[in-house]
């Protein structure tokens, strides 16, 4: 696919590796949509920032709220590519975790993008698109500690494949699953020594192989049903 003026909805586009994605794709010249939910301030000054004289928009959308999730694919306008970013990370073993943090993190990380598939399926109206899930590394082993935050993206990985099979050829589906690129919010001073120590590479996923990974991922069309991991070995 050429992503050059194609329409690219990037979830959690405001803050983070979401803020990094709507960058990338607007430097290969793409129309980027930037979906936040409660970073209005950033999303308006990241859309700005783009420029391409007004080519980018903003969308805001609560993941918690089935009916506004329902909607926004129809308020985004048309989307060629869409890429799943958004998440909560609340980690906490089964043993102690409570029903409501089970609920969110399922209904974030699992149930919207979901829903966004079933929907960005049928905006296309025949047409070819492109769907990239974000994942974490951690789907390929057993967590101990991650709780039900390790079960929503081990039930996206799944959704990933599946609708890889079932959404062909109309539309290709592939997951990305990164390790440590950015430490957790509210630890932004941290060099992650101790997560690093279980990473072969010893070192962060660098930003740009991320990005780079996705653009990959949206142009090449012979690739569907993958799952690309970009954790500097982390997950073996």
């Amino acid at each position: 696919m050429d992503i050059k003026n194609k329409n690219v909805l990037i979830t959690g586009g405001a803050l983070r590796i979401g803020q990094a994605l709507c960058k990338a794709f607007a430097e290969a010249g793409a129309n980027v949509i930037i979906h936040f939910n409660k970073s209005a301030d950033a999303a308006l000054r990241l859309s700005g920032e783009l420029g391409g004289g007004g080519k980018h928009r903003t969308v805001c959308c609560d993941f918690a709220s089935p009916e506004d999730v329902a909607s926004l694919c129809s308020r985004a306008g048309r989307i060629d590519i869409l890429i799943n970013s958004a998440s909560i990370f609340q980690p906490e073993p089964l043993t102690s975790e409570n029903a409501d943090g089970i609920r969110a993190h399922f209904e974030v990380n699992f149930f919207a993008p979901l829903m966004l598939m079933k929907n960005f399926r049928e905006q296309l109206n025949g047409d070819s698109g492109c769907i990239i899930n974000f994942l974490d590394q951690d789907v390929a082993k057993v967590s101990s500690g991650s709780g039900s935050y390790s079960l929503s993206r081990k039930a996206l990985r799944d959704a990933t494949l599946s609708a890889a099979l079932q959404m062909a050829p109309q539309v290709r589906v592939n997951g990305v699953a990164p390790g440590p690129v950015l430490p957790p919010v509210g630890m932004e001073h941290s060099r992650m020594e101790q997560t690093l120590k279980n990473v072969p590479l010893g070192r962060p996923v660098d930003l740009r192989d991320l990005t780079r990974a996705c653009i990959f991922l949206a142009e090449n069309e012979s690739i569907t049903g993958q799952i690309l991991y970009v954790d500097c070995g982390q997950h073996l």
